[in-house]
């Protein structure tokens, strides 16, 4: 009896080792320090949702959603979450080796310009024989001139101050510069912080409102990890959606989720943050018609031609060659409506 239990156990044993090696091993970077519009991603971890699918993910801290990019291309990382406008400037120098973007989650841009009411900043025009500062390289700063082309505004006469992104707000709140070249989603939570109302005493003049229609951050891949393992991209994707629509849903539990990744962030802070992604970012009226997760063609080739304007790119990427959508679950699977609570 006791060689038949024995016997048996092994036999479980040895049925359990081949499906623990099935597990793939997916290594990903989020686009920047844990902040609340990074729950889909910490709710699929947290809930087991990536493990469902047979996936062992790692998530680490990012350096910047166009970071996310060259930390792919280099190996380091198999997918991430980062700026689709980060694809397409590399893709269109290094065809074939940019990730591709294989869920979108933020279908509109956070690309601002934001000056305080008190610099009589009311339309583009006024920007002219002001001083507008912001971080050399980001796509809003990168950008501006197209901006700038499609409003009307002469540039040689904008005044323009390259500075490090921690000093833009307190910079604009002291009176040096006029305005500043953010990202909302960051800018407004530090208006806050230093105890300004972003909504009452600034003006923001949002890129996709001036003719800059943009796409911005969602879950890119490796070309190495489609090619060698659709499956594992199928299955990050199903996962990821899964989440998504859940946090639409459930802000609660998106913040534990959160705090059970990094218990040092401010749960307050972030469940506002996540709030103000899900309701300025994930928002496009395209949604409702496509799901949440897709894009529309015709709008990323016009991105592109934007992009390839604001970075000098010698050459237009296809639309192709930068998102792809077979790996995406049924529209009905993606139906998107946030509920706050």
């Amino acid at each position: 009896m006791k060689h038949s239990l024995f016997g048996a156990a092994l036999t479980l044993l040895a049925g359990a080792v081949p499906a623990l090696a099935e597990m793939t091993d997916i290594r990903f970077t989020l686009g920047w320090k844990t902040q609340g519009s990074d729950a889909p991603f910490l709710l699929a971890l947290h809930k087991g949702y990536f493990e469902d699918e047979g996936l062992n993910v790692t998530i680490d801290q990012g350096e910047g959603s166009a970071a996310t990019v060259t930390r792919i291309m280099g190996g380091a990382y198999d997918a991430g979450f980062g700026d689709i406008n980060a694809i397409i400037q590399n893709a269109a120098a290094r065809p074939g080796e940019a990730p591709v973007m294989v869920y979108q989650l933020w279908n509109r841009p956070p690309f601002a310009i934001v000056t305080p009411k008190t610099a009589g900043i009311e339309t583009p025009a006024d920007f002219e024989g002001k001083t507008l500062g912001g971080a050399q390289g980001t796509p809003t700063t990168r950008l501006f001139p197209v901006f700038a082309e499609l409003n009307g505004v002469d540039l040689d006469k904008v005044g323009k101050e390259n500075m490090a992104p921690n000093l833009q707000e307190p910079m604009m709140i002291r009176g040096d510069i006029d305005g500043a070249f953010v990202f909302t989603s960051t800018s407004w939570f530090n208006l806050i912080a230093n105890r300004q109302d972003p909504a009452k005493d600034y003006n923001w003049f949002n890129f996709e409102d001036y003719g800059m229609d943009l796409y911005s951050n969602g879950m890119m891949v490796s070309r190495d990890l489609m090619a060698e393992n659709p499956d594992a991209v199928a299955g990050l994707v199903r996962a990821l959606n899964k989440a998504t629509m859940e946090v639409a849903a459930n802000q609660d539990s998106s913040v534990e989720a959160i705090l059970a990744f990094d218990n040092l962030v401010d749960p307050e802070l972030e469940r506002a943050r996540l709030e103000f992604a899900l309701t300025n970012l994930m928002n496009a009226p395209e949604v409702e018609t496509i799901g949440m997760g897709d894009l529309v063609d015709e709008r990323l080739t016009r991105s592109i031609g934007i992009v390839a304007k604001g970075y000098g790119l010698d050459r237009l990427p296809e639309a192709s060659e930068i998102f792809d959508r077979s790996f995406l679950p049924p529209a009905e699977m993606r139906a998107f409506d946030v509920t706050l609570n």
